[in-house]
């Protein structure tokens, strides 16, 4: 149970930078998205990191409740929480399509607070991980 957990944390980590990689480069360009991780990697890094480590609580978690005998009644989403990262993490790459839609003040807002987006995310990392390994730890006392 735990090596498919590891498993699918990790697919959940390299699922994310392919999506961030995938995004960029149709956003703007190959160069341009190597150039971006290169000099945002560390947040990048850690925002698909904490990525892969909800998903693999989120299986160990599930597996826990499908191999006892009681109600699926214990309840771990973190879909908030990838959603905010992965908004926090590529929202900003919008900036170069949004003027054509006429989304100016977002666009705006968004590139000009580009790092504390960034930090957004990240917080909704930790707070999600918290959120599934307390549910972990209290599914595996009963």
């Amino acid at each position: 149970m735990i090596k498919k957990s590891f498993f699918y944390g990790i697919l959940g980590t390299l699922s994310l930078l392919v999506v961030y990689f995938v995004i960029i480069t149709l956003v703007s360009s190959w160069n341009f998205a190597l150039e971006q991780f290169s000099q945002f990697w560390y947040f990048v890094v850690s925002l698909a990191v904490g990525f892969g480590i909800q998903i693999g609580l989120y299986t160990y978690l599930k597996n826990l409740i499908h191999h006892s005998d009681s109600s699926n009644n214990i309840l771990a989403v973190s879909g908030v929480t990838s959603i905010s990262a992965m908004i926090s993490c590529c929202a900003h790459y919008l900036v170069n399509i949004l003027p054509i839609i006429g989304v100016t003040g977002f666009v705006s807002v968004v590139s000009q607070y580009q790092i504390e987006l960034f930090w957004v995310g990240l917080l909704f990392n930790i707070v999600g991980i918290i959120y599934i390994g307390r549910k972990v730890i209290t599914y595996g006392r009963t």
